[in-house]
This record gives C-alpha cells, structure tokens and sequence, in this order.
C-alpha cells in the first residue's frame, strides 16, 4: 500500500503544480488531481499542462493514483442529457490517459440528476426534507435502467482505454453504500467498475466501514481516508472521529488491498476553500495548521499499519 494525497484540500482551485510539490514534502507518495467542471478540463488539463504536471508528479517521487472528475446528468431523464455526460466522460478519460493516471474516479448520479439533501444539514433542521423528483414508480425503474446504460457506456470507454474506474458512494445517490455498489456492479457487469472506498461517505449512511470492505473485497480499487462522526459526512483527521481505524486497515490487509490511501481532511483547521461556487483562479492555499493536520495523519496510519504488520511503499 502507499499512502498519498488528494489535491484539492490543498487547494481548492487550480493551478495545483505548488500543491503538488507541498504534498510530497509532507512525505506522501502518491497525489490525485481533479477537474471540477468542462471549463478546467479543457483550459487547465492541455496537452501542454499535462505534461508539466506529469515532470512534477515524477521529479517529486508521487504517482497519480486517480484522475477525478463527474459527468452531471447521467441519471437525466433526457436522453441527450445522458448522451452529453458519456461525452464529458470520455473527454475526462483522455486526460486521465494523457496523464498516465492509475485510476479514473468519479461520484454516482443522483435518481433523475435531482438535486441531493444536503447531510451536513442533517443534525441542525427540525425536519429533513427530500425532494421526490417522479411519483410513478414506472419512472424510477426507467431512471434506474437509463443511468445503469449511461454507466455501460462509460465502462466500455473505461475497457477500451484499459483503465479501471473507482466509482465513490456518495450519500442519497444512486450508489450510496455497500448493497446499492453491489448492485450497480451486478447490473453494469463490467471489470473496469470498482470502488474508491470513502468511509466518511458510508459510515453515515449506515455501514460499518470495515465490514463493507469484507463485502466489496477485491472490487475496492483506491481508499479516502478521513473520520467522522457517523451522522454527517463530514472528513475530519483519522482518530478524532468514531471509525474503528484498526479495524479498517486489518480488513484492507485481509483482502489484500495492494492500493492507495488517500488522504482527503476536508473539515479540519486550515483546509482551502475555493473563493467561488464557479471555476476559480486564485483559490486560497491550506495553510501550515493543515498540513500539520495531515502529518498527523499519516503518523497515525502509520502507527496503525506497524502494529499490524502492513508495509507501505
């Protein structure tokens, strides 16, 4: 196993190049990079930039464990909505192959691309309210089947380029915890579909983190390491939440996960936060509280994995 990064507490926005080299003076040995949205994908991620990046990533001893980023409008009722994201996928796949990523990852879509409730709101409202999109119970089974096709596209643009997918459970999508990631598995049937494991996404919706990995096994293909309290998904330092991090790092050495922990604190003191909801260019750094909270992190881990016999690269 190798411990590494995820870019964007780091900094929010792109240019991430100094974010690079900061996360591998922390003594990580891998980084995930990300594209937020079309306009980052084509105006940052240039055949130029790219390779920039790669020289960065290799003369700083990390490997890019994944390639993050999300078509909107998988679930779309609209068809050509549907066909648009298979096309955003497979843009975001040839950056993913321009820079030689390990990985290409990405969150599931919600039942008709609807707006999602928000957890974090979850332990401060009287009432929480979900919006139900379609009352024809007709239309969710065609919802389901159309986002399960989307997915069959996408995994095909995923095979030919012989690259894996590490689909991440988000709370109220369509893949949310362990039964609905098996299903969507068993329905997609394809190799290339797996699961970047993120316990602060299933931990509030009811798993048990490391008995979902006894339940995904060899199907977790990358692993988010962050801590939370089990009712809101929010990604604090490991050990200062309620996740039985012995327990999970036992489970990963038991299924012989040979992959990448990536480190993803994103409501700790000193994470960045990108100064608009749009494409932004001057996003703040995290600050030095931050990596201290990630040094941490990796000293915890660390602790853990010794006590249990795991190595890391």
């Amino acid at each position: 196993m190798r411990i590494g990064a995820s870019i964007w507490p780091f900094r929010w926005d792109v240019p991430y190049e100094k974010a690079i080299s900061r996360i591998a003076d922390l003594g990580f040995k891998a980084v995930e990079l990300i594209a937020w949205n079309e306009e980052i994908l084509n105006g940052y991620y240039t055949p130029k930039r790219t390779g920039e990046l790669k020289k960065i990533i290799r003369d700083k001893g990390l490997v890019l464990s994944q390639f993050v980023s999300t078509p909107s409008g998988m679930a779309h009722p609209d068809k050509k909505v549907r066909d648009q994201a298979v096309e955003y996928f497979k843009m975001a796949l040839d950056v993913c192959v321009d820079l030689e990523a390990e990985l290409f990852n990405g969150l599931p879509d919600t039942p008709f691309s609807a707006p999602g409730p928000q957890l974090p709101a979850r332990p401060h409202v009287q009432k929480f309210q979900v919006h139900t999109p379609n009352n024809d119970p007709d239309a969710w089974k065609r919802n389901w089947d159309n986002y399960v096709e989307t997915m069959r596209h996408c995994m095909a643009l995923c095979e030919a380029a012989d690259l894996r997918y590490a689909l991440e459970p988000h709370p109220y999508s369509y893949v949310f915890n362990v039964g609905s990631m098996l299903r969507l598995i068993e329905h997609v049937d394809s190799q290339a579909l797996g699961v970047n494991f993120d316990p602060s996404h299933l931990f509030p919706m009811g798993e048990v983190p490391h008995v979902a990995i006894y339940q995904l096994g060899d199907r977790i293909f990358h692993a988010h390491f962050s801590d939370n309290d089990g009712v809101t998904n929010a990604h604090w330092r490991p050990g200062k939440g309620k996740i039985d991090w012995t327990a999970v790092i036992q489970a990963l050495k038991d299924i012989e996960f040979d992959g990448v922990i990536s480190m993803e604190l994103e409501n700790v003191p000193g994470v960045s936060i990108s100064k608009t909801e749009g494409p932004s260019y001057a996003s703040t750094d995290a600050t030095a509280e931050f990596a201290a909270e990630n040094i941490k992190a990796i000293k915890y881990i660390q602790s853990i994995c010794k006590q249990l016999g795991v190595e890391f690269d």
